[in-house]
């Protein structure tokens, strides 16, 4: 059982930059493979303010892509040989191009994820959300860092604990989370993020834990937990600058380093595009403005990519955040490498 004890953390605009401090890095080089997820970020609005959040997202944040940018977006997702997009903001399904970008995907075949927050559900005008995402069969990807209230109360906000278990039931009622969800198509995976500087505990035994927890106390049910750790960056890492643990998380993550994760870390086969429509190796990379290409190269535009094909063999670029994604039992978008 999760029983983690919550910091003090603080809600305010973070006014410390870990950025300068991970640009020089002796993490090692890895070179891309042939791209098979287009990660795609909307914008960094979002109906929560979450301490984690490395998107430094929230209600006041205004990024928004255009029906423009999507329909280039689009295009390079349907030449790209992709077969898989991944939405994400902020609360992606409060941008306009949310439905029409999962409604063209699909109908491209492709398979299409969510990254929800579970209380977007009971935004206003979104009651008709969750039949949408089951009517497409979009895999939702939600965010629950904990099966206690206090502890999710205390990372996410007050009342979200709450709001995630009604968003869940809602789910579960039209057929997520169930055992044949691989054939339905209604997958329902749930994201843990730490609620300190520490590493997530083994992904099989807290599944485990989450799974007996929630469906004895609330009759939920879900398909996989995904365990990912906290990056140094934005939100996350302007609380370990002002809290004096920058340098004590990253010895952490450096000393946890394995480098059999390297082989599977989600950027060799993903590219994240942001809500303007310029490419980055990964989400992280995105946040801290690292485009894809050499340290001093301009930003790359969706637009100027002709295929996927240019991409494959290219170097990443790395920075000390990227220890992150290698310590101890790995993490990605997709939860632990190993």
């Amino acid at each position: 059982m999760v029983t983690a004890r919550i910091p003090k953390l603080f809600w305010s605009s973070v006014v410390l930059d870990s950025k300068p401090l991970l640009l020089e890095t002796e993490f090692p080089p890895i070179v891309r493979r042939r791209l098979s997820t287009v990660q795609v970020n909307l914008g960094y609005r979002c109906n929560q303010s979450c301490v984690h959040c490395h998107v430094d997202a929230g209600p006041k944040r205004h990024e928004e892509m255009t029906a423009q940018t999507m329909e280039q977006v689009l295009d390079f997702v349907a030449r790209s040989g992709a077969g898989t997009l991944d939405i994400t903001g902020g609360a992606p399904e409060l941008n306009a191009v949310f439905r029409p970008l999962v409604e063209r995907a699909r109908g491209l075949g492709m398979h299409v994820m969510d990254r929800c927050n579970l209380t977007i559900l009971e935004e206003p005008g979104q009651a008709d959300l969750a039949a949408f995402l089951a009517d497409h069969r979009v895999e939702i990807i939600a965010s629950l860092p904990c099966y206690l209230e206090d502890n999710v109360d205390g990372q996410r906000g007050k009342g979200v604990f709450d709001g995630s278990v009604r968003g869940l039931k809602r789910l579960n009622a039209l057929g997520y989370g169930a055992d044949d969800a691989d054939a339905t198509g209604l997958l329902l995976n749930l994201v843990y993020n730490p609620v300190d500087a520490v590493l997530p505990p083994p992904q099989c035994a807290l599944e485990a834990d989450y799974k007996r927890e929630l469906a004895e106390r609330y009759g939920i049910r879900f398909n996989r937990l995904l365990t990912l750790a906290n990056m140094p960056i934005r939100r996350f890492g302007g609380w370990l600058l002002s809290t004096g643990r920058f340098n004590e998380y990253m010895r952490l993550l450096k000393d946890a380093h394995r480098d059999e994760n390297l082989d599977a870390v989600m950027c060799r086969d993903l590219i994240s595009i942001d809500w303007q429509g310029y490419v980055y190796d990964c989400d992280f990379n995105q946040m801290l403005g690292l485009p894809v290409g050499s340290a001093g190269d301009e930003r790359r535009h969706i637009s100027e990519l002709t295929d996927a094909d240019g991409l494959t063999g290219a170097g990443i670029r790395v920075g000390e955040h990227c220890f992150g994604c290698t310590a101890g039992q790995g993490s990605s978008c997709g939860g632990a490498l190993s």
